[in-house]
């Protein structure tokens, strides 16, 4: 009888598939436990991304290649200490103030339990204080503060790979066409890579800028103490999509509500709130449009991945990095499924429409 083999024949090999998972699970394994060394890498790596449209803008008006790297590299470098001064002076002042806010919190929270006696409600003055701990978010706040000033000063390592990119980014294309052997097409993905992460990081950090200067004006014109700082987390944070803009406000409301009351921290929050609708939810996604190319779904679920595998530094890159695996999975035809899924339903329907106008084949 020949039915056996043509049965299996007729049943689908799985080992391609298990043997990508398997794959698939030790590299994330890999970058984990290397996230250490990965995550100068892609900082790196996406700031010289940023930063090829202004190199090619030179090249164009005959700049020669070597001034117009350092004309990067110095603008890069500047920008980099401006932070770490600014970040590094502020903290050094707002460290110096702890002890005045931690008076002024105990002030608040006593006010506040005897508001809530006054009008009969029975609240465990030991656990008001124990949650309300002031030393606690005071040092929540320093710690976060000390991590920003942790990544900016380890400049080195970063600017010295970003300088090898950038020497290396203009002949990068010839090499990947070399290694594919000249075939046509052999760009597509590249070049759909590199023009997609950077739009969106170039989009983002000019919606960033701006929402961190109305944060800046909002806090300055109440008279909250270091707003160049508050405006500055809300410019990085704003790169984290979802939460990034919520935990930005967090401390500036704090601290509003311990310098100068309730109004004060009220008003703060509908700063925030208002600066982050009008920027984040209307003027964002209009600018931005499609280029993104993911489902909410997947970017919430990105943010939660990346920043398990790599931190705080992969909540930031979660998008450009999943849009680059996204173009990466699409090139591939056992794994263009997969790039389907984390589309958003109008590119779906856009791809069903192309299937259906396509003549057929004969």
């Amino acid at each position: 009888m020949t039915s056996g083999p043509a049965t299996e024949q007729q049943l689908p090999d799985k080992r391609p598939t298990l043997v990508s998972l398997a794959a698939f699970v030790v590299v994330i394994a890999g970058m984990k436990t290397a996230s250490s060394l990965i995550v100068p890498f892609l900082l790196a790596l996406f700031l010289s991304i940023i930063c090829l449209p202004l190199l090619l803008w030179l090249k164009r008006f005959n700049v020669p290649e070597p001034l117009a790297l350092l004309i990067i590299l110095v603008l890069v470098i500047g920008s980099w200490f401006f932070m770490v001064i600014l970040v590094g002076s502020t903290l050094a002042e707002f460290t110096g103030l702890v002890p005045q806010y931690q008076d002024r919190m105990k002030l608040l929270i006593s006010q506040a339990y005897s508001w809530l006696v006054s009008r009969g409600v029975e609240v465990d003055k030991t656990m008001l204080d124990s949650i309300f701990d002031p030393g606690r978010i005071l040092r929540l706040i320093t710690n976060t503060m000390n991590s920003l000033v942790a990544i900016l000063k380890n400049a080195f390592f970063i600017l010295l790979m970003f300088s090898f990119l950038m020497i290396e980014a203009s002949g990068f294309p010839e090499k990947i066409q070399a290694m594919r052997r000249y075939k046509e097409g052999s760009l597509s993905s590249y070049t759909a890579i590199i023009g997609m992460v950077n739009k969106y990081l170039g989009i983002k950090a000019l919606t960033s800028l701006i929402t961190g200067g109305l944060i800046y004006f909002g806090l300055l014109m109440q008279g909250v103490d270091f707003p160049i700082l508050w405006a500055l987390l809300a410019f990085i944070l704003n790169f984290v999509p979802t939460i990034g803009s919520l935990i930005a406000s967090i401390p500036a409301i704090l601290l509003s509500l311990v310098q100068l009351g309730f109004s004060s921290a009220l008003t703060t929050a509908i700063i925030f709130l208002v600066v982050n609708t009008l920027i984040g939810s209307i003027a964002e996604p209009k600018i931005m449009g499609q280029r993104v190319g993911l489902s909410t779904i997947v970017v919430f679920l990105s943010l939660i991945f990346w920043g398990w595998v790599l931190g705080p530094v992969g909540m930031l890159l979660s998008v450009p990095l999943t849009m680059a695996v996204k173009i990466g999975l699409s090139e591939n035809e056992n794994t263009r499924w997969i790039s389907i899924m984390l589309a958003p339903n109008r590119e779906v329907a856009q791809l069903r429409k192309q299937q259906t106008e396509q003549p057929p084949q004969t």
